[in-house]
């Protein structure tokens, strides 16, 4: 793949009007304060990896519908007794993972807790067997229609129904679910994630006034129409594919992704952000994360890898990453 979208000063200038519902905020406070309505009773299981610096919990909390989700917390083994004034608490890295993978394995997951911060890792409802297993279920409680095989077109026709709308709603309460662990700071979260991660942290922090660093990697789920008219790639693929099919659906179709869109959610964040995105990347386009980005209300920066592919900066962008904490955390 050679560069096919705009141009990366065009890129920089790039703010193209964003379709929001009027009754977006409502709507999802209104789905936020439901969920609440089931106490978040997280819940954290010792488990021995055979890890000596490094501490593992099985994490299990109450998501979208009161469904259990699971997670990982690490933490590492040497840091200061916490107290009731936050004097001892880590700071938090809660991450959210690519599409079709999850959470896998603990030992998968040992760079935060290994510079010095707690580390929860949110498996995503029904996914986790595409590349990493996963340990929980979706549960369409509210319903569906046909979908394209994946997960962008499950319950599309009707926000309601939508799959993302239980991902994101998880995806707040996972934070909550940092939150309320004795050792984590609760001031000091951070969101992150690559592709699908990246667009789900770009949502729970637009969600979540209190989230203070989010650092989205090419994500994912950010200005659906144009991605589906400029890349055959899937997953956004699904979503055409879909339409194929269901010619009478497009409105319906686009009216619930408008619910959905990481651009808003970007136009309501505050949390300091650090982006990335790749110029040849034909999976999350170059130009839909650029939408998100210069749509970002806090403070932000971008890394811009111009010969790489969905693989972005990948472990130079993690070194970015880390210095960037270090420089907002220590």
């Amino acid at each position: 793949m050679a560069f096919f979208d705009l141009s990366l000063d065009q890129l920089r200038a790039y703010l193209p009007p964003r379709d929001e519902p009027a009754d977006f905020d409502a709507f999802w406070q209104q789905t936020l304060a439901d969920a609440r309505q089931t106490p978040l009773d997280a819940r954290f299981e010792p488990v021995d990896y055979g890890l000596s610096t490094v501490e593992t919990f099985d994490v299990t909390f109450n998501g979208y519908g009161g469904q259990p989700i699971k997670g990982w917390l690490q933490l590492p083994r040497q840091r200061g007794i916490p107290t009731d004034r936050g004097a001892g608490r880590l700071p938090c890295v809660v991450e959210y993972l690519g599409y079709g993978g999850g959470r896998g394995f603990a030992t998968a997951w040992l760079l935060w807790a290994s510079a010095g911060y707690a580390h929860l890792v949110m498996d995503t409802r029904g996914q986790g067997s595409a590349w990493s297993k996963g340990d929980t279920p979706d549960i369409e409680s509210d319903g569906g229609n046909p979908q394209f095989p994946g997960f962008m077109t499950r319950g599309i026709l009707r926000r309601e129904t939508y799959y993302y709308r239980r991902v994101f709603t998880d995806a707040v309460r996972a934070i909550e679910a940092a939150q309320s662990h004795p050792a984590i700071d609760g001031a000091r979260i951070a969101v992150s994630g690559g592709s699908q991660g990246g667009g789900i942290s770009l949502a729970a922090c637009g969600l979540v006034p209190e989230v203070q660093v989010a650092m989205p990697d090419v994500p994912f789920l950010c200005h659906y129409r144009r991605a589906t008219e400029i890349t055959d790639a899937h997953p956004y693929q699904e979503i055409a594919r879909y339409l194929m099919t269901h010619r009478d659906k497009e409105d319906a179709a686009f009216n619930t992704l408008s619910y959905f869109d990481g651009v808003n959610f970007a136009a309501r964040a505050n949390a300091q952000a650090l982006f990335s995105t790749a110029l040849m990347d034909e999976i999350c386009p170059p130009s839909t994360v650029f939408a998100a980005y210069n749509h970002y209300a806090g403070a932000k920066e971008i890394r811009v890898w111009r010969y790489n592919h969905h693989e972005g900066g990948a472990a130079y962008q993690t070194q970015e990453k880390i210095r960037f904490l270090r420089g907002i955390w220590g």
